[in-house]
Order: structure tokens, then sequence, then C-alpha cells
């Protein structure tokens, strides 16, 4: 079940070593343009909250980002699972957390690797950093010293310290527990444990358990030694904590067992351990990136068995990014001087409960599942979910004003939520979402340039994350002297040249099948040969004959030129329509839809109806996202009677007769739109006043090809496009001189709108 993801060294050392090197950068978030600006910012101005912050320490969360920033901090000494490799060979994985406080739970971070192993040095360096930072995430720190280091640290610092690689892991793995225990009808007081692994996970992960309401006396913990037994001399004393008089092999230990942990090494349980277990065992295996026992192996030894892993192909993943995102969130949010028991609790039963409750449609739509639901293969909700955010940040805040630990407090909790939401942007994992939908059925996706680097790297990476199945078009010793130069693999990978006689007969069905579309429209026998001779008519008639699921055009051609095949072979849905594009804009306010961008240079109020109709249906069935459309003009609601507002204004008056059910408004100013304050006093009528647009629908093709444009270029979005929309199969054209990211994201959007199509 699933495809194991593949990480090349190459293509790891790329991401990386890419202008700008590294994984993050500092941002401005005030105005800096103007000598007005800097004077605010720095000298003279930037006294007056230095002088406000002296008289009250408190202030310093009111006049800098120290309320939203967290240090990730780490020695190096436990990287992963690379052992102590030093503090700089860390700062890779150090720069990976702080990428996801920011796009899980919308906090910045500084990731500071620190040249200290000795204890009470480690602890005096971060003690010192407490004025800057609202909160520390310590992390890949050796055990037993992470125990000491953070039990220092939380006693003398007055903000929130955890060591997530202690405590992530239990908040999932309990919440899993609860779950899996209310399924099977078992009492945690009754729980026979068995652990095997007694690093700092492992025994964050008991004391979490026992926190719960598993008996100490129940657990039996085994170390790459042996079992922890009190007759052995060479345990330390957290260690020593989780001895007992017991002493036999981990066989022995899970006969009648009723749970498994497992955060030791792959393989370690066998079919015939599992099957010694009690009914209904439960079983985390959670070695990375191999499990104690495989989940395939488990399932097909005991049908009653419930197993999560730490994979992401399987059911159940324990991931800590479940976690440690949305607690310091919660945290910082109240101004929490710490991260206490109460609150990590509050944490594990809100993830638990989450889990319980009706899954929503973007979640299932993510993970291509029809239907998701509490149960044996659904214990721990899924990392996609947005509900983590709106759920547990204010679970922890909660439960920190509760514990007495908070400094702010928070009386209108929808509000709260609601800032949630906004903080993020609506859907923010719109990417990750529909990558993940991909890779649960992959579709054969046919490049019509397969001769392009471009191309040949993006498929590499399509076949490495299992997303879709390439067919590449071209020479065939061409493309595969071009992998060999430049190190692609893409072996297996089907590769077809239409001129090649090898393929004549598949080619002969193809021209007579084109020559009785296009007959009697302007091409005659000869003519049909030489085109479907071509790799984009070739590639066209795969995907109209169902030898391919999409196809993917356009890298080195016009526009006009890649989409022609298309228009003549494939056709809009609807006969007597044409066919529109959009672009999806991925921006700091979540995602928006351009549309039209690249199709028809200056539409009628008809035209425009149908573009909209086009773009409402592919947004909400494509991306799951309910469309709030604002059509745009350089007018507001009839102020101008040119000729391009009132054809504006006439599509919004038909739309609004004719389909109610749409949230759309205009004709309106592109600012306006975006404006709630002008919107509500100026034009309180309007349905944007609450409702933000995420679908803009530009009067003419120009006005929308710049728009994208200026955006894209200036690093105000993320443009994937154009997508095109009202054609009766999946055909995608690609920008010219589009990168290698911008052609998977596209393979994405056409293997998702090629499942979409299938019944």
């Amino acid at each position: 079940m699933g495809t194991k993801n593949i990480v090349r060294k190459e293509d790891a050392l790329y991401y990386h070593s890419q202008i700008p090197t590294g994984k993050i950068e500092v941002n401005p978030t005030k105005a800096y343009k103007t000598q007005r600006d800097l004077a605010l910012a720095y000298s003279p101005g930037v006294a007056y909250p230095c002088l406000e912050i002296a008289q009250n320490k408190d202030d310093v969360y009111k006049y800098t980002s120290k309320g939203n920033l967290v240090a990730v901090i780490s020695n190096g000494t436990a990287v992963l699972g690379l052992g102590d490799i030093g503090p700089e060979a860390g700062k890779p994985v150090m720069e990976g957390k702080s990428v996801l406080f920011k796009i899980f739970a919308g906090i910045d971070c500084f990731d500071i690797e620190v040249n200290a192993k000795d204890v009470d040095e480690f602890c005096r360096v971060v003690k010192a950093l407490e004025p800057t930072f609202g909160g520390i995430n310590l992390e890949d720190i050796k055990a037993p010293e992470c125990f000491e280091i953070e039990t220092r640290l939380k006693k003398e610092m007055n903000i929130p310290v955890m060591h997530d690689d202690q405590h992530g892991t239990a908040i999932i793995s309990a919440a899993g527990l609860l779950n899996a225990v209310e399924i099977v009808g078992k009492k945690l007081e009754a729980l026979k444990v068995v652990v095997s692994g007694a690093g700092a996970s492992a025994i964050s992960c008991i004391r979490m358990f026992i926190n719960l309401g598993v008996k100490k006396e129940n657990i039996l913990v085994f170390d790459s030694k042996g079992i922890l037994n009190r007759n052995r001399t060479d345990l330390g004393e957290i260690k020593a904590e989780f001895a007992t008089d017991w002493n036999g092999t981990l066989q022995e230990a899970l006969r009648g067992a009723d749970v498994f942990l497992g955060l030791s090494k792959a393989n370690i349980m066998t079919p015939e351990m599992l099957l010694s277990m009690a009914e209904n065992p439960i079983v985390f295996a959670l070695a990375n990136p191999d499990p104690e026992i495989d989940y395939e192996t488990a399932k097909a030894t005991r049908q009653d068995v419930i197993i999560a892993t730490g994979r992401s192909d399987y059911p159940n993943q324990v991931n800590n990014v479940l976690g440690f995102p949305f607690i310091f969130r919660g945290a910082l949010d109240v101004r929490a001087t710490e991260i206490n028991e109460e609150m990590k609790m509050a944490a594990v039963r809100a993830i638990a409960q989450l889990t319980r409750e009706p899954v929503p449609e973007i979640v299932l739509t993510a993970y291509n599942q029809k239907n998701l639901k509490f149960g044996r293969d659904y214990i721990i909700p899924k990392p996609l979910d947005p509900r983590l955010l709106t759920t547990v940040a204010p679970a922890v805040a909660q439960a920190a004003i509760r514990s007495g630990v908070a400094r702010k407090n928070i009386t209108d909790w929808d509000a709260y939520v609601e800032e949630l939401r906004r903080r993020m942007g609506s859907n923010d994992n719109i990417m990750r979402a529909l990558t993940q939908k991909a890779k649960l059925n992959p579709q054969r996706i046919v490049f019509a340039e397969g001769d392009d680097i471009r191309i040949l790297k993006a498929a590499q990476i399509l076949i490495d994350e299992g997303i879709a199945v390439p067919i590449l078009l071209g020479n065939v010793e061409q493309i595969k002297e071009l992998c060999q130069e430049h190190q692609i693999d893409i072996e297996g990978v089907e590769i077809i040249d239409p001129r090649d006689n090898k393929n004549a007969d598949q080619r002969n069905r193809y021209v007579d099948l084109f020559f009785a579309k296009r007959g009697r429209r302007g091409y005659n026998y000869y003519e049909a040969q030489v085109a479907i001779h071509t790799r984009n008519y070739y590639g066209t008639m795969m995907v109209e004959c169902g030898d391919a699921d999409a196809l993917i055009t356009g890298i080195s051609r016009q526009y006009a030129t890649s989409i022609r095949p298309a228009l003549e072979i494939i056709g809009p849905y609807e006969k007597g329509k044409k066919v529109a594009t959009m672009y999806l804009m991925l921006t700091k306010r979540g995602p928006i839809f351009f549309a039209d961008t690249t199709m028809i240079p200056k539409p009628t109020s008809e035209e425009l109806v149908d573009i909209t109709l086009l773009t409402a249906q592919a947004v909400r069935k494509g991306f799951n996202i309910e469309p709030r459309i604002a059509l745009l003009s350089y007018s507001n609601f009839g102020n101008s009677d040119d000729e391009e507002p009132r054809t504006v204004r006439k599509a919004v008056e038909k739309l609004k007769a004719e389909h109610p059910e749409l949230i759309l408004d205009g004709e309106i100013q592109a600012n306006v739109a975006f404006n709630r304050e002008i919107l509500a006093s100026n034009y309180p009528f309007s349905e944007l006043v609450h409702n933000e647009p995420n679908v803009l629908i530009f009067p003419n093709l120009s006005s929308a090809n710049i728009a994208y444009k200026l955006l894209q270029v200036m690093n105000a979005a993320e443009a994937i496009g154009p997508i095109v929309l009202g054609m009766r199969k999946p055909v995608h054209i690609l920008q010219m001189g589009c990168s290698v990211r911008e052609v998977v994201n596209m393979a994405v959007i056409a293997c998702v709108d090629a499942q979409n199509r299938k019944p």
C-alpha cells in the first residue's frame, strides 16, 4: 500500500544549495522604502518603543516580534538517526524544523546551533537568549543530557521550553493510545505494555502513558542490552526509574501483552511475537524509516491488530508535526511561562477527540478517501488536517490559563479561532493536499517535450514521489543520452518516438481517427499523417484514445501552438462553448484563482458568465474550495457606464439571476474587493463584505495576464498554470521557460484533474 518516497542525494543537495542557500530568510514586516519609514524603524523613532519597554518589560510583546518568535536550538549531539554529527551538520535539520513551525502554525523561528556539549555551558547560553524569544524548542540533544537540560531550563526560564524529541512523539502516541483502547474496549489501568527502546522519546512516551492511567508496574522496558532490570549496574537514573524485578527476553515479555511501543530499530518484532500478544493488540512501531514490524506484515499476521508507524504511506502515522507547532502556538498566544503537563495533556486529548469527529471534505480529498472515520485505521488525525491548528492551539491555551501559567487571557474563543484561520490563510496547504491525493492513485501523464531536461528531472521526481506515471515523447536514444549525461534515473518510464516505425500501428490508428474528425475541417489524409508524426498531436491522440490520462505540453513552444491540437482533437466539454484558463496563485492570503489568463482576449458578458462558471466548478471540484468570486473592473457597482464595466455588470446580473447559490459580486475594483472596511461603509449590500474573494474574474485577457505575471515576477505569489478549463479531457499547458518545480506542480494538477473525471 502506498509508494515509499525516494529522496536522492543530488536532489537534496541542489535543493539546499539554490540561491539563497538554506531554507529560511528574514523579511521585514513593516514598510521600509522611504526615509520616514527608516526613521520610524530605526533612529530616531525606535527610541520610543525602547523607552516604553524599559518602563514595562511586558511591552516587548507589544512592540516587537518576541510573541511570535521561537528558537530552535540544538548542539547536534543526536541529529535524526545520524548521531553526534556536530552543530554545523545539524543546522539543515534546525532550519527544516523552523520551516515546519512557519507553514503549520505561522510561527517565526531562528535556528540556533550551540557549540556546547557541557550541560552547564549549554544551559547558560540558552538562558541568556530569553529576552529575544517567546519560546524555546530544544532539538536533537542526546540522552541523558537532554533530560537535565530541559528540566533546568524550564525551572530557570520564564518562557515555554520543550524538547520536542521527547514530548512530541509522546503526545501523538498518547492520543493514539486513548483512541485505540476506546476501539478495542480495554482499560488503561489494565494494559500490559512492552516498550522497545529507552531513549529520550521512549522515556517521555512511558511517562505520558502513566499520566493517562497506565500502571507503571504493568510496563516492561527494553534497551539495546535487554530488559531494564534492577539487577543491572549500567542503568542511569532515568532508566532505573522504570526498572523491574522481572527478567526475560522481548519475545517472552510480549506473550499476552496488550500494547507494544517501539522506538528502537527495524524488524525486531517477528510475526510470531505479534501472534503471542493478547486479543486486539495495539502496536506502535515507530522506528524510522523502517518500523519494528512492517505494517503490511502486521496486518497479514493478525486482522485484529491496531498498528501505527512513523510512515506517511500507511494509516495511523505518528508524526510530531501533529503537535509541536500547535502547542507552541497556543502557548505563545497566552504568553505562557512554560509548557506544563496540563498543556501537553490538553494537546493529547484535543488530538484524540479530533480523530473522533467527522472528517472534512478537504482531508478526504487530500488522501483520496471516500469515507475516513474513527476506527482501527484512523486513530490519529492526518497531518494535512487544517482543523489541528484551530483545535489543538485553543486547547493548549485554555490549559495554560486554567493552570495559572498564562500572562494573557483570552475571553472570546470564537474570535481567537477566527484569528488563527486568518493568520494562516484559507486552505494554505492546498498543494500538499493535492499532491497527497495524486499519490494515492497515480495517473498516466504524457509529456510532449520528453527531451527537455526540465521535463526529465520532473519525471524522475514524479516517479520517486509516486505522484504520476510519466510517458515521454521524443527520440529514445537522445532522451537516454540526456538522462545519462545529467544522472537522471527514469528507468522503467515509457518513451515513445512518434516518428519511429516501431510505433507505426498505433500511429496509423491515430491518423485514421484524426482524419475522421478533421477530414471535413481543413485536413486531407496526407496532412493528417504529418500532424500525427508531431508530438503534440500524437500525445493529444493518446489522451483522446485512453492510452494516457492527461497531456502536458508547452514548455518550449508558444501557447497557441501548444493548445491547437487539443482544441482540434479533444475540444470543449460542451459544444459551442469556448475553453478558458485559470492560474492558481499561492499568496500569503491563501490560494487565489485568476481567470481567464490566456484564451479569450476580450470576452463578452456571456463569455464572462461561462468563464466564471467554469472557474467556480474547477475550484470547487478540483481543489475542494468553496469559490467566492469577484468580477473585476476599474469601476465599482455602476459608477462608470463605459463599455467594459457595463459588460462585467451584465455578466454579474445574469450570474446572480441564474446561479443564486454562488457567492459573487461585481463589477468591482481589485483593491475594494479585498477591503472589508471600504465595502462595509460604502457598499454594505455586497456579498463580499463578509466573504473575501478567492476567485478573480478579469474583464479581459490583457489585465489577467499582466496581473498574474506581475505577482509572479515580484515574488508576491507562486503561480501554477495555466490550468485549462472546459476541455473534454485533461490537457494542460506549461509556461514557456518554467522551472522543474512548476512542471511537477502542473503534473499534480493534471493527475487530480484526471482522477476527478473518472467514475
